[in-house]
């Protein structure tokens, strides 16, 4: 009696795709990159488009997932979370060194066959910036005939921040005491009581505090890259003409570059006296 071999049914060949195709979806994922001139630079513009898209969606599920956890208490597992989106916010930074590589006049080939469409049409961005608390209700007018995305917006522009979900955790600490009846839906305006409240921890060596802050901070860092990434590419494909879709281009991008999101944890670093050594 033959004894079977206990990984042939893994070795076996599929009837239909590789397991691995099968997965990722290779076959629809490959038939989305439909560009719409002859230019051979639009596939790179549209490919590195996609990524970002792709790249959005996964900081969303991660950011969401470490709010849950600080709302648990879990810092440790918020701040992991955190330091693998980290990893992916350097990924998406990256893909600016792709769109960088367009010169006007490649972008200006297929600039026009693009129509109204434009990255500021982004609702996976948006739901970034709104878990950031880089929030604004006008930017939903954007959206009238996606009754769907609009809701989902609508929800999270209400919805505590990724800070937020910290901030409930100092309080709950008892570093500070949050206002009574906080107005989720409009932007952060940076807080003394937080500041202090951070540099408090810093300065009695909270280690899963400091480990959260350091990971935030390291958030807050990379999103300024990618803003400062983003409005440099703009300038070499566009320079000062506004963007696509009659965005307000470079100049719209210049104020974001110098928002910065979680800044009392850059600002508190002030108060903190040097160790003695």
């Amino acid at each position: 009696m033959t004894v079977a071999d206990p990984t042939a049914a893994r070795q076996a060949p599929p009837a239909g795709a590789p397991p691995y195709a099968d997965y990722v979806g290779l076959d629809r994922l490959l038939a989305l990159q439909r560009t719409r001139t002859d230019e051979p630079a639009e596939l790179s513009f549209l490919i590195s488009s996609q990524v970002m898209e792709l790249l959005f969606a996964l900081l969303r599920h991660e950011w969401t997932l470490a709010g849950e956890r600080l709302d648990a208490d879990d810092v440790s597992g918020a701040t992991g979370v955190l330091r693998r989106s980290i990893r992916e916010l350097d990924v998406l930074v990256s893909t600016w060194d792709l769109l960088g590589t367009l010169t006007p006049g490649e972008f200006g080939a297929f600039r026009d066959a693009l129509g109204e469409a434009s990255g500021f049409q982004s609702h996976l961005y948006r739901h970034l910036e709104f878990l950031l608390g880089v929030k604004r209700a006008g930017v939903l007018r954007a959206y009238p005939g996606a009754p769907a995305v609009y809701a989902d917006l609508e929800r999270s522009l209400h919805a505590p921040s990724l800070y937020d979900h910290a901030l409930d955790l100092l309080a709950r600490r008892g570093l500070y005491t949050p206002a009574p009846i906080p107005d989720r839906s409009r932007p952060y305006v940076p807080c003394p009581d937080v500041e202090r409240a951070w540099a408090t921890a810093y300065s009695d060596g909270v280690p899963d505090l400091v480990e959260l802050g350091e990971a935030l901070t390291d958030v807050s860092e990379r999103w300024t890259h990618w803003r400062e990434r983003h409005l440099a590419t703009t300038l070499r494909a566009l320079g000062n003409r506004p963007g696509t879709g009659g965005s307000a281009g470079a100049s719209w991008l210049e104020q974001t570059v110098r928002e910065r999101v979680f800044p009392e944890l850059w600002t508190m670093r002030t108060l903190i006296e040097p160790a003695r050594v």
